[in-house]
């Protein structure tokens, strides 16, 4: 069938989408949600949680592949509709109640496998994520698997002795401790809680024993050893002899002289060890595995009461999809860490004729990261200009006419001498500009034909299959800056300290090319507040593939994989605040919001560094009323000044 008599563009796309046209035997083939799928490697981090729709919008599987789910374009749509402003934090409940399950269920099949006769007893460690409402549903979520928490502090230890309260569920007290600490944790069994103190410095063992005869209370103690065996990538140093917490082997021993002189070596009865966080390779924890396993048997042999073996944290999250052991990947599952845990452990200890521990692990970042999608919108954007601009009708400078020789000339016989060139003659442009040589008006002519130059060569170098790597640096130089409406250092500081890789895609679109490459540039005032690394295919590229931008139409993207440390760690970098927060639970006709905690203020974030509202106001009217009197301001625009100023004390830290 031919094309329609009349047909607009719009309508010609639309016909050729139906198939009530035949598309052109030479046209480009259409951009699919499949193609999206690769670029952004979305099955690869993204299942069984988020995919792509028929409509190229992010979808999101809260309860995973147990069906049920949302377009999250909608979802973020109708929550602005309920006065819920960009950044929003999206947390998804199910997903962290079926990361929970997955977990236990991972543990308890390996347990069946190898016929392992203990037990797992997971807890959650509060540092990855102490908000409120997560703690809350977390326990809730974990109370059919005896679900406990991990307590790194004192202030930590205060939410999990109110917050949790399911019988039998174990607390692990880690981190420095003082005589309160411990105190506090050795009373909290008075209350049914289980906690179980571990000795991570030498001077807790005597500090334990004094707290235990004061209060006439036998506590649960563990040490946390220094494994010879080390983590890899970020965290690998903390791990090993110089790690920050644990007791050496020989430290070890001399705690278990102490308690015994005391009559207290019954009460330990846990070791712990951690290797690091997001531990990417599978050998490095079959390696502690082993050496930890030995300890643990080694202390039983001393007569220490051992029954838990707390393996730490560590269980990666595969941010970029590689499934290798790049640091933002890992080259496991979850089963195959559970199998690994409880076959190591079962072969020390059937060995040396040992009963086999509890296993406890402290996997925060593989339960919680999932859970939360950070969205936010784009602002605007910077482009590297590709205007050819018009010759003069007088004489050129001679540099502006090589630029334009050398515009004209570029081929693919010579488009990497003609980049050198380029390079040359922009150069030469501003050294004759700084001597006086070349008006203002020159200069950016020739710095216009500059950037022509670069995007015509990088055009032709793209469609190369051996690119030459002086060429490669285009990618970067000719990458536009897509302004977004976002503050990295509170919502993903991680990515600005460590270069932490998270997941990052527009949410709709996705059934469209993206023909721009693109950094993304914060609200900040500052160079680093800036994402300009992001997942590939390999490894790491430089710029993001996004759609062209309108201002007229809201472009939204998600970053994903957030809800593991960023919340907590984030700061208030030119007093930006916390973002908007929603819980979202499916139900059989949709969702349910089940919380919403609104952003920072700029009263609250004032309020952060001493700043009284009510005196700031004060200050402006009383600089309203001098200037009312010399004539600089009339009583209209006074009075606007300070309803602007009390309207932005009562709003959102973020632009609107």
């Amino acid at each position: 069938m031919g094309l329609q008599p009349g047909s607009t563009p719009i309508e010609l796309e639309r016909q050729l989408s139906n198939g009530s046209i035949d598309r052109p035997s030479n046209a480009e083939p259409q951009w699919t949600i499949e193609d999206s799928e690769e670029l952004y490697r979305i099955r690869g981090w993204g299942e069984p949680y988020f995919s792509i729709n028929a409509v190229g919008r992010v979808t999101v599987s809260p309860k995973g592949d147990r069906g049920g789910s949302l377009d999250l374009y909608e979802l973020v749509e109708a929550l602005r509709q309920r006065n819920l402003g960009l950044p929003l934090m999206i947390r998804f409940s199910d997903i962290l109640a079926d990361r929970i399950e997955r977990l236990n269920a991972c543990f308890a099949k390996a347990i069946a496998r190898y016929n392992y006769p203990g037990t797992y007893r997971g807890v959650f460690p509060v540092k990855c994520n102490q908000q409120r409402h997560l703690i809350e549903e977390l326990v809730s979520f974990g109370k059919p698997y005896q679900f406990g928490l991990e307590a790194g502090s004192k202030p930590e230890l205060l939410i999990a002795l109110a917050s949790l309260s399911t019988p039998g569920a174990l607390m692990i007290c880690n981190g420095y401790k003082d005589r309160e600490y411990i105190e506090t944790a050795m009373l909290a069994t008075r209350l049914g809680q289980q906690p179980i103190i571990v000795l991570e410095q030498p001077e807790e063992v005597e500090l334990a024993i004094a707290v235990s005869r004061q209060l006439g209370i036998k506590p649960i103690l563990g040490v946390r050893a220094k494994l010879s065996s080390k983590g890899i990538g970020r965290w690998g140093h903390s791990s090993g002899e110089g790690a920050k917490f644990g007791l050496s082997i020989p430290e070890i021993v001399g705690a278990i002289e102490q308690l015994k002189a005391a009559e207290m070596l019954d009460c330990l009865q846990l070791l712990h060890f951690h290797i690091g966080s997001q531990i990417s390779s599978i050998s490095t924890i079959k390696d502690a595995i082993r050496e930890a396993s030995q300890i643990y048997v080694e202390l039983a042999n001393l007569g220490a009461n051992m029954n838990y073996l707390d393996v730490g944290g560590g269980l990666a999250v595969d941010y970029d999809g590689s499934k290798t052991n790049f640091p933002a990947s890992k080259n496991y599952n979850m089963q195959n860490y559970a199998n690994d845990i409880v076959a190591e452990v079962k072969e020390a200890c059937e060995e040396r004729n040992r009963a086999v521990p509890t296993l406890i692990s402290e996997s925060g970042r593989a339960i919680a990261s999932h859970q939360s999608v950070l969205i936010f919108n784009v602002l605007g954007t910077s482009e590297a200009s590709s205007t050819v601009p018009e010759p003069s009708a007088e004489k050129e400078h001679l540099v502006i006419r090589n630029l334009y020789e050398t515009y004209r000339s570029i081929s693919l016989e010579n488009y990497q001498e003609a980049y050198h060139d380029a390079i040359q003659f922009k150069e030469e442009a501003i050294s004759l500009f700084g001597f006086g040589y070349l008006s203002i008006t020159e200069r950016a002519k020739a710095e216009q034909l500059y950037w022509a130059c670069c995007q015509k060569i990088h055009a032709l170098a793209q469609k190369q299959e051996d690119k030459p790597k002086d060429l490669e640096e285009l990618d970067e130089i000719l990458a536009s800056i897509y302004y977004i409406n976002l503050s990295i250092f509170q919502s993903a500081p991680d990515n600005w300290a460590i270069e932490q890789l998270f997941p990052i895609l527009p949410i709709h679109r996705l059934n469209e090319e993206p023909t721009k490459r693109a950094t993304l540039a914060d609200l900040t005032c500052d160079s680093d507040g800036r994402i300009d690394r992001f997942i590939d295919r390999l490894n790491v590229k430089s710029a993001l593939e996004l759609h062209p931008f309108s201002p007229e139409q809201p472009y939204y993207l998600g970053m994903f994989l957030v809800g593991a440390y960023q919340e907590i760690m984030g700061n208030l970098h030119n007093l930006f605040g916390d973002t908007n927060t929603v819980h979202i639970k499916l139900t059989p006709n949709g969702y349910e919001i089940e919380h919403v905690v609104k952003g920072d203020t700029m009263t609250e974030v004032l309020g952060y560094v001493q700043y009284d509202s009510e005196d700031l106001i004060e200050s402006i009217r009383r600089q309203s009323e001098r200037a009312l009197k010399e004539g600089k301001i009339s009583i209209f625009e006074s009075q606007m000044l300070l309803k602007n100023y009390e309207r932005s004390l009562r709003s959102y830290t973020y632009l609107t």
